[in-house]
């Protein structure tokens, strides 16, 4: 076996430096919603969240496989090729993250590989079949599963608690919510930290330190975890304010029915080895709890951006990934072009996101609101009408009543 080469060394710091921003970006998966209806404190929420993202790291290496030995080929694959790929995942994690979009950092990582690798070694090196079934398939079919599941169990658990006492069920869901966070978070780290493992694992079989096929090292295992684990702990708090806010109005039951759906969803998906991306999982499952009761708004001027934002991450990452890989190519001196790249423009992007700051202290403000649209309309009325809940009341018909009634009703005080 070959020394840890300084390039090598240079490609594992990155993608732990990609892991963080994976923490960060995705925090809004497990505690969002959780936070947005009152349930937990925003701190306590991703100091929770944080630490079983580290135990969900060791449960599992099914995804890591999956992207070290099965989306590219091995043997065409040099550590710069993955420097190259790292850096494409990370601008767009930034930059989404900078706008509150929650983007798939999961579809970055493979966008910016896949770009790299074609970049390098041409289409031939990227195997399409394992793209296709385990990435994109996934992509389309978790929101929708996720979301169709969250519909049918905001109607199931207020069709069982219309005839409960209205403040024991509010705080039976919210501790419902609680602990149905914590499984999405174990789940995040089943599934998101083992991409990172996945990527790093590559690196050092291209780079010689490892056998091909090899699993990932226990060293490996630890330092994504942690990794992740500290990015939660940072708190996303732009895309927090997004996902618990900005898509819809949440109460305690739809919150632990969105929760609980996502984290099945990621389970199942981690078990088969499936790249999935958490965000998909857990956006598709708010919108649907959303409409899932009566009365219930989503905010689709939100949501398209949000479906735009999906639709150009692995593109996006990929086109960066390749023109980071072709500098790369020039040597040493265009790695280190690469590197001052990232470097800088993370900074300027650090420096637009302190005009407005978002932190746990008002993740919960939000102005964004708008009218029931044409499709949240439609689904109301076919939805029955849960007795013994203010969600009987009827949406209002002009826009300012509502969403001054909105207003009210979801004032949520940190």
């Amino acid at each position: 076996m070959e020394s840890f080469s300084l390039i090598l060394a240079i490609v594992v710091v990155t993608a732990l430096a990609f892991d963080f921003t994976n923490g960060f970006h995705d925090t809004a998966n497990a505690m969002a919603t959780t936070i947005s209806t009152g349930a937990m404190k925003p701190k306590v929420a991703v100091a929770m969240s944080a630490v079983l993202n580290l135990v969900g790291a060791f449960l599992s290496v099914e995804v890591a496989n999956t992207i070290s030995k099965g989306l590219v080929d091995e043997a065409g694959i040099r550590p710069e090729v993955i420097f190259a790929a790292l850096v494409g995942a990370i601008l767009w994690n930034l930059l989404t993250w900078l706008v509150g979009l929650p983007s798939s950092s999961s579809h970055a990582l493979m966008g910016g590989l896949i770009g790299a690798t074609i970049a390098s070694a041409g289409v031939g090196a990227v195997h399409g079949d394992v793209l296709v079934t385990k990435v994109l398939i996934p992509a389309i079919a978790a929101p929708l599963v996720a979301g169709i599941a969250a519909m049918l169990a905001t109607r199931l658990t207020y069709s069982l608690g219309k005839k409960a006492d209205g403040d024991a069920s509010r705080k039976g869901y919210r501790a419902g919510q609680i602990a149905s966070a914590g499984l999405v978070s174990l789940a995040h780290g089943t599934n998101d930290a083992q991409k990172t493992m996945g990527i790093i694992t590559l690196a050092l079989v291209a780079g010689g330190t490892l056998a091909p096929d090899s699993d990932p090292p226990m060293w490996v295992i630890l330092s994504a975890g942690i990794a992740i684990a500290l990015g939660t702990y940072l708190g996303g708090w732009r895309i927090i304010r997004t996902m618990g806010k900005g898509l819809t109005d949440l109460q305690p039951q739809q919150g632990f029915a969105a929760q609980t759906s996502a984290a099945t969803v990621i389970l199942a998906s981690s078990h088969l080895g499936f790249s999935l991306s958490t965000t998909h999982s857990v956006s598709g499952a708010v919108m649907g709890a959303g409409l899932g009761r009566k009365g219930g708004v989503v905010r689709w001027s939100t949501a398209t951006r949000m479906f735009v934002a999906w639709g150009l991450t692995l593109p996006a990452a990929a086109l960066v990934g390749a023109l980071a890989e072709y500098v790369t190519g020039f040597g040493a001196w265009g790695t280190a072009v690469v590197a001052v790249f990232l470097v800088a423009s993370s900074a300027v992007i650090w420096k637009l996101s302190r005009r407005e700051i978002v932190d746990h202290t008002n993740v919960n403000d939000t102005d964004d609101a708008e009218p029931a649209g044409v499709v949240t309309t439609a689904m109301a009325a076919v939805t029955p009408p849960p007795a013994g809940t203010p969600a009987e009341e009827p949406v209002p018909s002009f826009p300012a009543q509502a969403t001054a009634e909105r207003t009210a009703s979801t004032t949520t005080t940190v």
